[in-house]
Parts: structure tokens; sequence; C-alpha cells
């Protein structure tokens, strides 16, 4: 489903308060799902292709990431590759099941990375966790999430993941996301978020912090 997300990256504000902010919206955004902790494993080539398009700004662009949730990002249960495609403000995602694997040993996670999504020669980047929180307008056109206590672990060059090296203290991303059509109806949504919308990406993020 191709949709927009606008995002926030908010800085030096507590947690509490923009739930608050959240739960105060006049179109009665609710919490939909129960709050649970993001693992991802980013995959880029070896020259690092999608973290140079990504921060040049290339319209048409895609994002390798394996997902698993759980708040012990060392126990991997029901983990899937999914492929973020992005063409301007626009975004789509493919989704791929993959098999359990360790994380003390991705040689054979990357194997089946590069057998779904030949021939971009895809190694493992970084890992990064974090904590979200889910919110919806009622008639669920429009979905908010919450993101607080996100941290990073390199693995450029390493074929096991040992420890985040990097967190990123009282920073919380708050993402609004709809379907394309909805632009106009968004904009009425986002009047009400007293931040400032910004451009952020959590694996430019990492890559930066740990290189």
């Amino acid at each position: 489903m191709l949709r927009y997300e606008r995002k926030y990256k908010i800085e030096g504000v507590d947690l509490s308060t923009v739930f608050q902010t959240i739960r105060n919206h006049p179109a009665s955004l609710s919490q939909i799902y129960p709050d649970r902790q993001i693992n991802n494993i980013y995959y880029d080539t070896m020259g690092l292709t999608t973290y140079k398009e990504n921060v040049m700004g290339i319209a048409e662009r895609k994002k390798f990431r394996v997902r698993w949730y759980g708040y012990d990002p060392l126990v991997v249960k029901s983990p899937q590759l999914e492929i973020k495609l992005r063409k301007n403000e626009v975004g789509d995602k493919i989704i791929h099941p993959v098999e359990p694997f360790e994380l003390d040993n991705l040689r054979g996670l990357t194997k089946q990375v590069n057998q779904l999504v030949p021939p971009n020669y895809l190694q493992p980047v970084l890992q990064n966790s974090y904590k979200r929180a889910y919110f919806g307008t009622t008639d669920k056109k429009f979905r908010v999430t919450v993101d607080w206590e996100l941290s990073y672990g390199g693995l450029f060059n390493q074929p096991q993941f040992r420890k985040h090296d990097f967190r990123e203290k009282n920073v919380i991303i708050l993402e609004l996301k709809y379907d394309r059509d909805l632009e106009k109806e968004a904009s009425r949504i986002s009047q009400y978020f007293p931040f400032r919308r910004t451009k952020n990406s959590k694996y430019v993020t990492g890559v930066e912090y740990c290189w």
C-alpha cells in the first residue's frame, strides 16, 4: 500500500508530554496496539549505496532490513525481510519471511537475504532497536507511531552482533502515516502537533553514529 509518512524528531521533551499531546488531539487518537520493541538488521552494499542514496536525496531508492519483535534483541522470533521502496514522498513495502537465525552468526541470514534480492551483494551493516507505541484515528485513516530508547550497533565487516554501541538519549521519533490520497486531510491532523517536521532515517543516523 502506497503511503506518506510525516516524521518529527523530538528532542528535550518528556515521553509523557508527547503521549499527552497525542491523547489530547482533536482527531481522537487512541492506542491501537500494545507497546513493543522493534529490532532490525539493516543490509547494504560494500559501498553503502543505500545510505548514500538516502543522504543525497535520490527520489527512487530502496532500503533492506530484517525485522523482528521482542524486548530482548538477542531472541529472534518470526523474522522477516522488509524491502522498503521510496519514490519521492511516497513509500511502499515488500515483505518476505526468513528463517530464524542466531545473532552470533549472520552468514546464514545474509545468504537468505541475497537469495531474495539478487544481485545486490548485500551485507549486514547495522543493528538497531527501539520501543514503539501505536495510535490511530477511529476511522483507521491515520496512524501515529512513537519511537523511543533508540540504540545502534555496528555490523560492518562483522559476522555477528555483540552489543549496542550508541544510544540516542532524550530523542523521540513521531511519525504520522496515511494513504497518499489523504494529503490534504493529513495537514489538518498534523497542525495540532507542536513539533517541527523533519527528515529522519534511523538507518542513516545509526551509520553516522557507528562510523
